[in-house]
């Protein structure tokens, strides 16, 4: 691990975050950082800085690093604590609100220290296979 970044008690549900998160595994530093850019999601901002965080903390350890030189190793959004709300609902009832925050981890990687194959489809010895084949 060359660099981490945290971002704590973020007002926004980890599924949300985590769709944001998805296509960035694995990537470099430089493309994970324009692909959040040209994202028109909520959770790509706090996504970005968390990844410019650690991008910054990598480079304090090693300024001689390069923003292609580094990989996102480990990404994830774990549910924080939830904000419990009520709203007045039919019949004098109440309808509880669950609003939902997460903690997003962002760890970067020297780029030879994982493995190179991204996507299934790139590979070529599962291109063209069934998803159910691919596992075996």
């Amino acid at each position: 691990m060359v660099g981490q970044a945290t971002a704590r008690y973020v007002r926004m549900s980890p599924r949300k975050v985590r769709y944001v998160m998805e296509p960035l595994r694995h990537r470099t530093v430089a493309e994970a950082l324009g692909l959040l850019a040209a994202m028109k999601r909520r959770a790509a901002k706090p996504v970005a800085k968390v990844v410019a965080s650690a991008w910054a903390n990598a480079r304090q350890r090693d300024p001689a690093l390069g923003e292609d030189q580094v990989i996102i190793s480990r990404m994830t959004a774990d549910g924080g604590p939830t904000w419990k709300r009520f709203r007045a609902a039919a019949f004098g009832r109440a309808a509880r609100i669950r609003k939902r925050t997460s903690h997003i981890i962002v760890e970067l990687d020297r780029k030879t220290s994982v493995p190179a194959v991204r996507d299934a489809a790139k590979n070529p010895k599962t291109r063209g296979q069934k998803p159910e084949a691919r596992n075996r």
